[in-house]
């Protein structure tokens, strides 16, 4: 595709950035996987130091017995941010993550009556993990140095 144009096909408005969004496509994807892994980390920090705390939060929400899904829940968001940040098995880590989040997106909008402004950044961290689900972990990514993507 010439450099003139994008992903879409569409003409760039300014012709001469094409080769730039070109050339910066990889590290937009790589940050943007590193930013969902890390602070799926940050979120399960104190989920993973305490697996056990949430268990009454994961009943509320119909997952029983709370005493098996908080630590998988905690699980999930600690040690699958991680592998999501580093680029290893992101596949199933970011459909794993995908799931807590779309989880929580309905607990804000449905049991809490929320609506959109208490699910918005759910919706945004669950569109980003999509993104990774369908886009792997790129080129930059522990699976591509391994040859192998799920």
């Amino acid at each position: 595709m010439p450099p003139y144009s994008t992903a879409s096909g569409n003409r760039l408005i300014v012709p001469a950035l094409g080769k730039l969004y070109a050339g910066l496509l990889p590290l937009a994807e790589t940050l943007l996987r590193f930013v969902a892994g890390a602070c799926l980390v940050v979120h399960g920090v104190g989920k993973i130091a305490e697996p056990m705390k949430n268990v009454a939060m994961v009943e509320g929400l119909g997952f029983y017995p709370g005493a098996v899904f908080s630590p998988l829940l905690a699980g999930t968001e600690f040690f699958g941010g991680i592998l999501i940040a580093i680029g290893l098995l992101t596949r199933p880590a970011a459909a794993a993550g995908l799931f807590v989040l779309l989880v929580t997106v309905w607990f804000h909008w449905v049991n809490l009556g929320q609506g959109f402004p208490g699910a918005e950044k759910s919706i945004l961290w669950s569109a980003m993990l999509f993104f990774v689900l369908i886009r792997g972990g790129g080129r930059w990514s522990v699976d591509a140095k391994l040859g192998r993507e799920f």
